[in-house]
Parts: structure tokens; sequence; C-alpha cells
């Protein structure tokens, strides 16, 4: 199976992957598998989730936060029942393996990296993989102790990803035809989904990017940062707001990730994912200062030429303070 930006057609290849005729192959996702009797209490001290509730089969998300709330990792999580599988990027691996070594003091857990192949397929398939586990992304969701800022996107998402041996992966793609990750980039923006190596800087808040609604539990008690996750949730408003964009197309050229996006001749943000879609034509995720007007216009400064842009609301300028709304709004519940 090979990996690639695109195989001809990225348009078709979106269609492909949305009517679950085609896979993209994930070469830049590790794995760490956590294995030990007090390994969900253990992580879901440490993470922004409600992980020790994970039964045998289920899927979730959950962030590591610093001190002061901002996203270090996110990760994805999945529970078999004997053992824990957490998920990131190559990049961000390093540094995961390393700070969770460092907090097991005295638990009775372990810590083993799994050399495992990425695969990512929308809905289901004719044979199920022979899979050592399948991460199904929850996004479209509204999750126990989870809190959505704004409207739910139009666009699908029904995305999985595999984790198979090398040996495993022929046999699964013969399932699918090839996809790149043009494909896969344009199909998120539309979904309103961020990306860790997309979207998220050092200053990022799990707010600013809707990551209340998969990724932090707000009732399941301390972990690092969670202090900050409540005080914006709960009595103030995350300076900044992702945003989709829907790019004037008449002049053929996309604009480059950290492209600066303008109001009133000031910058006030940047791109953090673009792509050509199959039906909406040009589309950015942009993360911008929470001061812009909603319904303004806006401009992307791109190669020394500006692209008009109209927002699609992502998180809304009035994500937080709920603290201040009827309790029949709050999306909370669940166990914790």
């Amino acid at each position: 199976m090979l990996t690639a930006e695109h195989f001809g057609n990225p348009l078709v290849e979106q269609r492909k992957l949305l009517n679950s005729e085609a896979s993209v192959l994930l070469e830049d996702l590790a794995v760490l598998r956590v294995e030990g009797p007090d390994r969900l209490d253990w992580l879901h001290a440490l993470l922004s989730q409600n992980i020790k509730n994970l039964k045998p089969g289920e899927s979730a998300e959950a962030l590591l936060l610093d001190p002061n709330g901002r996203i270090e990792q996110a990760i994805r999580v999945f529970e078999t029942g004997n053992e824990t599988y957490l998920s990131v990027g190559k990049t961000s691996f390093a540094a995961l393996n390393s700070w969770l070594s460092k907090m097991i003091f005295r638990s009775k857990v372990s810590l083993t990296e799994v050399d495992l192949v990425a695969v990512a397929y929308f809905g289901e398939v004719k044979d199920e993989p022979n899979a050592l586990f399948t991460w199904t992304d929850n996004w479209d969701k509204i999750l126990p102790g989870s809190y959505r800022y704004g409207k739910p996107s139009t666009s699908d998402w029904p995305l999985k990803i595999a984790f198979l041996d090398s040996a495993d992966v022929e046999k699964f793609a013969s399932e699918f035809e090839s996809a790149g990750r043009l494909a896969l980039t344009a199909l998120r923006i539309a979904a309103h989904r961020p990306d860790f190596d997309a979207e998220v800087d050092e200053k990022t808040l799990p707010h600013e990017l809707d990551w209340l609604r998969t990724a932090v539990h707000l009732t399941k008690g301390c972990y690092r940062g969670q202090e900050t996750v409540a005080k914006v949730h709960n009595l103030g408003h995350p300076p900044r707001r992702l945003v989709m964009l829907h790019l004037d197309g008449s002049g053929h050229m996309l604009p480059e990730v950290n492209d600066s996006v303008i109001y009133n001749g000031e910058v006030k943000g940047r791109i953090t994912s673009v792509a050509q879609h199959f039906d909406m034509g040009p589309i950015a995720l942009a993360v911008i200062s929470r001061n812009v007007p909603e319904d303004a216009q806006l401009e992307v400064a791109s190669a020394g030429q500006t692209i008009a842009a109209a927002q699609e609301i992502i998180v809304p300028a009035s994500a937080g303070k709920v603290a201040e709304l009827p309790k029949r709004n709050l999306l909370m519940g669940g166990k914790h």
C-alpha cells in the first residue's frame, strides 16, 4: 500500500473516501501500549478525558495539557480490556512516552512502543480487517461530560483508523482503492475537525478548537490544566476561535498554511489547514481572534495577493461563560 498526497485526482478520492471505497495510509502515527491493573485509573488522573470508565472495544480522545491548560498532546485512546493503546503523531511520541514514563511512580503500569501501520477509512468494510485495534472518531457525537460550543457541521466524518501489523496491510488494502492525504484533509476541514499537527500551537486552549466536545470530560475531577479549562469554560471566553473559511476561487490559487488572516487591515489570525473540496470548492480552517465579528468578511494574504474569505462559524465569539446560561443548555452528564 502506497502513501501520497494524491493518486491523480484528489476530488474523486474524496468521494471514494466518503463512499467507503478508498483508504489512506497514515505513516506519521505511532502507538504506545499501556498494560497493568492500574492503567485506566492512572491515565484518568493524567489526561483530560474520563478514561477509567472505558469499556473493552471503546475509543476515546484525550488531551495532555500543561499547567496553564494549553494543549501539549492530543491522544487517540482504545481499550481492549487487557491493555490500553495510545496513538499520537510520530513527532510527538518521544515526548509523550518520556513524560508518561516519569509519572508511573508506584503504579502497576508498563509502557511499550508498538510498531503498527495505520490506515484511515470511512464507515464499514466488507470484511473487518485483521487489525490489532480500530479507533473510531467520535467527532460527530456529543459525549457524556462534553460540551459543543457551535453548531455541528453538515459534512460527514465517519472516520476509523485501523492499526495493523505490516504483514496484514496489503490484505486490508485490497478492500479499497487508494486515496491521498489531500482528500482526507479536505473532508476533515469540511467536518470542522481540528488536527493536532495543524491547528495547535504553543498557546492553544481546548476551547478555541471546540475540543471540549470529544477530548475533555468536564465533570471528571482534577488533572493538570483542569483549573484553566473550568475557568475559561464557566467564567471567561477563549481568546481565539477556530473558523472555517470559504475562499474566493476566482484567482485559481489556494493560500498556504500560516498565511495571515486579515480584518480591517490588521492581522487577526492564520490559516492552519487548506484544501480544494469536491463540493464546497476552496476551503480552509483558521484560528482567529475572538473579537473578529462573526459576520465580517475577511481576507487572506498569500504570495503578495489577497483572497476574499467568508466565515462559517465553528466556535462562536460567545463561547465560554456557561455559568451564566440556563442549566438546560449545558450538555454535561455521564459517569465520573
